[in-house]
C-alpha cells in the first residue's frame, strides 16, 4: 500500500467513524442526451412532441442543441439505482411518445451531410424561450450544427449536508462556505487530472458514421465503405473531431480552475470581450438574430469542459453570478460515452465505480494547476480518445511521462479504501466489486465497451450506422413492452402542467427582445 492510499485510507476512516453509516454517500443525478431519428436513422424532423410537454419548463425532459435532441435530467438520489430507475422511467416514457421515431443510442449520430437538416431546438415566442435558440443558432454558426447534436451523459455529483462538518472536523478547519468551495474546485481539478480514465473505461465511440465526417478532413482508417474508426480508440467523441478541443480551440481560452473566483472572473471575462470572428457572422442581420453577441462566449455554457462546478439558477440569473452568490452545490462530470449496449447507456456497476471516483478525488489532496497542466490534461485526454488501447501508451504527468497501464493501477489501488467504506452499508460488495471491473479493463483492454463495440461490429460485419440502430431498435422494443411505468401517471401531469407553465410566460412577456437580452446581460432583469 503506497502512502497516498494510507493517507486516504485513514481519513475515510476517521470520517466513517464520526458519520452515520451511509453518510459517505454521495447525491447522484444524471442528464443524458438523446437523439430522436427517423425510422432510416436521420436526425428527425418532427417538433417535440407535445406528449413531452413542453421543452422550455419540464424539469425532467427537454431539448438540447437540437429539436430532435433530447434531454433527460433525473433529480439527485442517494443510491444510483434510484437515479437509474428514474432515467428509465423517463426514456421508457418518451419512447412511447415518439411514434415511429427511434431513440438513438450512440453518441455519436448518423447526419446528413448538410448542416440545415438539422432542426435546431424551438423554445417558443417568448423571450426567455427565443434567448434559448438564438444561443443554439449562434452555437451553429460558430461551429456547425454537427457538432452540437454528439450525445453524452452527465454525472452529477454533491456530497451530502452533513459530510461537511465531518471533513472540516477531521481536517482541523472551519465548516465555511470558502472550505466547501475550495474543496470542490480541489475536486475538480483531480477530475480533470484523472479524467482520462473515464474515456478509456467507459468510452464507447471508437467509430463514427460517415456522413459525419463529410467536408472535414479526418485522420481516421476506414472500417468499410461508410464507417471511419481508428483501431486503439476509445471515444471519438472526446477527440479532435468531437466537440471538446475544437471549442477549446476556436475560443482560446481557459477557465481558472485554482479558485471558485478565478473560475467566475475568467469566464465573465470571456463572455464580456468581443471576438472579431464571430463580429464577422454579424449579430443581427436582416432583423434576425444570428447569435446572441459576437463575444468570445456568448453565455458560460458555451465554454465547454469535461467538469463543470454547478449551482442551480434562479429566474434569470448567470451560472457565474449563482456561483458567486451561493458557491458549488454539484459538479457535473460530462466525459461519459453513451454505451449502447445498455439500454440506458449507463449501469449501476459504471455509476457506483464514478462515485467511488468522485469520492476520492474529493478527498485527494489537490495542489493548484501549475504553467502548462491544463495543456497537458488536454492532451492526455486526447491521446486516451484516440488510442487508449494501443499497448504501452504514454500519458504526460508533471514528473515526466508514465504508462497508461501503471497510472489506473496507481488510481484504483488509491480509490480501495474509498470504495471499502462506501460498501459498509451496502450488501453484497457492490463499489468494491465496480472497482475490481475496472481493474479487468486496465489489464485486458479488450474488456473495455470501446473494445467490445468494435468486436461485435466486425463479428457481424456491420457498419456504424446499421450497429447502432440495430441496438436502439432493440432497446425501443424492450422499453415498450415492459408494461405500464410507476411514474406514468407523475409525468403525463407534468407534460401538461409544463405546457401551461409555457403559455403563461408567453403571456407574461412584455419587454420586447433587444431590451430583454439588455437586461439581462446587465443583470437588471432578475431583479425586476
Amino acid at each position: 500500500m503506497g502512502s497516498d492510499e494510507r493517507n486516504l485510507q485513514a481519513l475515510v476512516g476517521r470520517l466513517a467513524e464520526i458519520l452515520p453509516a451511509g453518510s459517505l454517500h454521495g447525491r447522484i443525478g444524471l442528464e443524458k442526451e438523446t437523439l430522436r431519428v427517423s425510422p432510416e436513422g436521420g436526425p428527425a424532423q418532427t417538433p417535440h412532441p407535445p406528449a413531452l410537454g413542453s421543452a422550455l419548463t419540464h424539469p425532467y425532459i427537454t431539448t438540447d442543441y437540437s429539436e430532435a435532441l433530447l434531454e433527460f435530467v433525473t433529480p439527485p438520489f442517494e443510491d444510483v439505482r434510484e437515479t437509474l430507475g428514474f432515467l428509465h422511467d423517463l426514456q421508457a416514457f418518451a419512447a412511447a411518445s415518439v411514434g415511429d421515431e427511434i431513440l438513438w443510442s450512440t453518441s455519436m449520430p448518423c447526419v446528413t451531410a448538410d448542416d440545415s437538416a438539422i432542426p435546431v431546438a424551438d423554445y417558443g415566442p417568448s423571450n426567455a424561450g427565443r434567448m434559448k435558440t438564438v444561443y443554439r443558432l449562434g452555437l451553429g454558426h460558430r461551429y456547425g450544427r454537427k457538432m452540437q447534436v454528439i450525445a453524452g451523459v452527465h454525472f452529477n455529483y454533491s456530497p451530502r449536508e452533513e459530510f461537511w462538518p465531518a471533513l472540516a472536523e477531521v481536517l482541523g478547519e472551519t465548516d465555511t462556505r470558502e472550505f466547501r468551495d475550495a474543496r470542490m474546485m480541489g475536486m475538480i481539478r483531480n477530475l480533470l487530472r484523472f479524467g482520462w480514465m473515464v474515456p478509456y473505461l467507459f468510452g464507447a465511440s471508437p467509430a463514427v458514421c460517415n456522413s459525419f465526417l463529410e467536408g472535414h478532413g479526418t485522420t481516421l482508417e476506414d472500417f468499410d465503405d461508410d464507417t471511419s474508426y481508428l483501431p486503439h480508440a476509445t471515444s471519438l467523441r472526446m477527440g479532435d473531431i468531437g466537440y471538446t478541443n475544437r471549442k477549446e480551440a476556436d475560443t482560446g481560452i481557459k477557465a481558472d480552475y485554482n479558485t471558485l473566483a478565478g473560475y467566475v472572473d475568467s469566464l465573465r471575462c470571456a463572455i464580456n470581450t468581443p471576438s472579431p470572428e464571430w463580429e464577422a457572422l454579424g449579430v443581427k442581420v436582416d432583423g434576425e438574430y444570428r447569435q446572441l453577441n459576437a463575444n468570445i462566449l456568448q453565455i458560460e455554457n458555451e465554454y465547454y469542459s469535461t467538469v463543470r462546478p454547478k449551482q442551480p439558477l434562479e429566474r434569470f440569473e448567470k451560472p457565474t453570478d449563482a456561483l458567486e452568490a451561493r458557491g458549488i452545490e454539484y459538479v457535473e462530470l460530462r466525459s461519459v460515452d453513451i454505451n449502447a449496449q445498455h439500454p440506458l447507456g449507463v449501469d449501476e456497476t459504471q455509476l457506483r465505480f464514478l462515485e467511488t471516483f468522485a469520492l476520492a478525488c474529493l478527498l485527494q489532496p489537490s495542489p493548484a494547476f501549475g504553467p502548462g497542466e491544463l495543456d497537458a490534461i488536454d492532451a492526455n485526454l486526447l491521446q486516451v480518445a484516440h488510442y487508449g488501447r494501443r499497448p504501452g501508451l504514454e500519458l504526460q504527468r508533471p514528473q515526466g511521462d508514465t504508462a497508461l497501464a501503471g497510472w489506473a493501477r496507481e488510481l484504483l489501488a488509491l480509490m480501495r479504501p474509498v470504495a471499502a467504506v462506501l460498501d459498509q452499508d451496502r450488501p453484497g460488495d457492490p463499489y468494491r466489486r465496480a472497482l475490481s471491473e475496472q481493474w479487468g479493463k486496465v489489464e485486458q483492454a479488450d474488456l473495455t465497451p470501446s473494445a467490445r463495440m468494435l468486436e461485435d461490429m466486425m463479428a457481424r460485419e456491420e457498419g456504424f450506422h446499421v450497429h447502432a440502430r440495430r441496438l436502439s431498435a432493440q432497446h425501443r422494443e424492450a422499453f415498450r413492452s415492459n408494461g405500464p411505468l410507476p411514474r406514468a401517471d407523475m409525468l403525463e401531469a407534468l407534460a401538461r402542467q409544463s405546457l401551461a407553465e409555457q403559455a403563461e410566460i408567453e403571456a407574461a412577456d412584455t419587454l420586447d427582445f433587444d431590451t430583454f437580452l439588455q437586461r439581462y446581460f446587465d443583470g437588471t432583469l432578475r431583479h425586476a
